[in-house]
This record gives structure tokens, C-alpha cells and sequence, in this order.
């Protein structure tokens, strides 16, 4: 197994593993090709997931160009199939209902640059699948939480912020939440018993955010908060100021004001999958941030 990462990226989660590193980058075409060359299947779960960004540039180069180009190097070297990790900010949402994979949208319902991004590096892996004939199939994760995000993800930091009590607000929302490690197995279902050209939600349980926080809140003794947009504005404020990323954003409150709740009935009836119970995610996230220091 062989698997790319940046010269200077952050690899502890690497330790331990059996696997060839390839060093590269998304925006470095040559490293691209060097690291499918040989390989049967490409898991692609590599995009630049910020909810905040000062300028999307760099973000669309390596989630929209940098696909292409892996695209390619995967067509070139005649991979026999490769795994597109999109993102159910791809879909369309329905008030007071589950989305699935027939959900219409397109790129005006998408708010901010990152599901922009994701939206336009979905249609270009299904142009790879249909016109190009490589073996691409998409899978649509929802909010994947558990163990080991070390960054951590703009959910995950979710989780620390509430969990050490400097949660400052949060609107009336929900998310589907769903274990790490069932999105996992859930690629390895895909590249079993996908279709190609055919996209996968990966979900869990739909849960109001209250709900979510206070599932952290029990797993540490603390007690959620509720919010106010105006703390966007003076985050973002502030950050552009510091050049530190804002711990609430106005993309991000936008998005929040609906609730993006999804059905993953396609997954389990034709992949065989099972997620288990959200709460034993958000209770496995709490667990690793705590022993590995991220609640102080």
C-alpha cells in the first residue's frame, strides 16, 4: 500500500503503518503520477477542508485542478478503479427531510469556496467516469467524527472548542453525523461493490446541533450555549487582522441556518453498509482528544 503525503505534512497518523510513503502534493503533477504508477485501486480522499480561507485560490487549485490532474495520472497509468472522496456539500438539502444521492443542486447553492470547490471536483470526476472511461466511483461522507484527527478538522475542532467550554454560540441547525471508521469501511465497500460512475452517501444519524453538543457536553460535565451571527462577523474581523483561522465563520453560520440532514439507504442497500451509532463517534472523538492533550 502506498500512500501520498506532503514532505513537510504532519504524519503521526502514518506510525505504525505498513505503507510505502510517496511524497508529493495535490497541486504537484509529477508527484501525481509517480505515486499511481503500479497501483490497482486510488482511494482520492485528499482536499484542502478549511470552512474559512482568506483566498480560495490555493483551495481551488487543489481541489479542483489538483483531481484533474490525479484523474489523469490515474487514466494514464490504467488504474482499475479509483475511489472519489466528495462530500454531501455536493447535494441538495430538503427542508424538514433526508437528501440522498438524487437530490438536485447545482453551483449556485453553494456556499463558500470549499463546497464550491467540492462541487466542481465531483462533476469532474463523474466527466472522468462517463466520457473518459475510468473507473470512478463517489462516495459523499457526511460529517465524519472519531479518533485521530489531529489537525483537527473544522468538525472536529467543533468538538474540542464545546468540550473545553469555549463554545461561544451555535445556532438551531443539525448534521448527520457518522463514525470515522464506518466512512472508511465504507471506501473499501465502494471499491468492492460500487458502481461506476454512481455516488455513495456515507452518513450516520441526523442530530439536531443541540443534540450534538450535548453529547459532548455529557462526555466532559459541561453545558452548551446558544449563539448569535454577529460573532461571525467579529471572528472574521479579527482573523483577517491576526491570520488566524476564526472559530466561527459567516459561511459557516450561513450554512448552519438549515439543517443539512441525509439518507444513506443507497450505501447500505447496495454496498452493505452499517454505520454505527453517531453518539459512539462523537464519544470515541472525546475520548482521543482527551488523551492526546487537545482539551487543556
Amino acid at each position: 500500500m502506498r500512500v501520498l503525503a506532503r514532505p513537510n505534512g504532519d504524519r503521526r497518523n502514518l506510525v505504525g503503518l505498513s505503507v510505502e510513503i510517496a511524497e508529493g502534493a495535490m497541486e504537484d503533477r509529477g508527484s501525481l503520477v509517480r505515486a499511481v504508477a503500479g497501483c490497482r485501486y486510488v482511494y482520492h480522499v485528499a482536499a484542502d477542508y478549511r470552512i474559512w480561507v482568506p483566498d480560495p485560490a490555493p483551495m481551488f487549485r487543489a481541489n479542483i485542478e489538483g483531481t484533474e490532474d490525479l484523474l489523469t495520472a490515474a487514466l494514464e497509468a490504467g488504474v482499475e478503479r479509483v475511489i472519489y472522496t466528495s462530500s454531501v456539500a455536493t447535494l441538495g438539502l430538503v427542508p424538514d427531510g433526508s437528501a440522498d444521492e438524487e437530490t438536485p443542486s447545482d453551483i449556485d447553492d453553494m456556499i463558500g469556496p470549499y463546497k464550491r470547490s467540492k462541487f466542481t471536483a465531483e462533476e469532474v470526476a463523474r466527466e472522468f467516469a462517463q466520457e473518459r472511461g475510468l473507473p470512478v466511483v463517489i462516495v459523499n461522507p457526511s460529517t465524519p467524527v472519531g479518533p485521530r484527527d489531529i489537525k483537527p478538522t473544522p468538525t472536529g475542532r467543533l468538538i474540542v472548542e464545546a468540550a473545553c467550554g469555549r463554545m461561544p454560540a451555535f445556532v438551531d441547525t443539525g448534521l448527520n453525523i457518522v463514525h470515522v471508521d464506518d466512512v472508511a469501511e465504507g471506501h473499501l465497500a465502494a471499491a468492492d461493490k460500487g458502481r461506476i460512475g454512481e455516488r455513495y452517501i456515507l452518513g450516520g444519524r441526523n442530530l439536531a446541533l443541540a443534540e450534538i453538543l450535548a453529547e459532548v457536553a455529557n462526555a466532559v460535565g459541561r453545558r452548551p450555549h446558544r449563539a448569535l451571527l454577529p460573532v461571525a462577523f467579529g471572528a472574521e474581523l479579527a482573523a483577517r487582522i491576526t491570520g488566524r483561522d476564526p472559530f466561527v465563520t459567516i459561511d459557516g453560520v450561513r450554512m448552519s441556518q438549515k439543517k443539512m440532514y441525509f439518507s444513506s439507504a443507497k450505501a447500505s442497500r447496495e454496498l452493505g453498509y452499517t454505520p454505527r451509532p453517531a453518539r459512539d463517534g462523537i464519544a470515541d472523538a472525546v475520548a482521543w482528544f482527551a488523551a492526546n492533550g487537545y482539551l487543556k
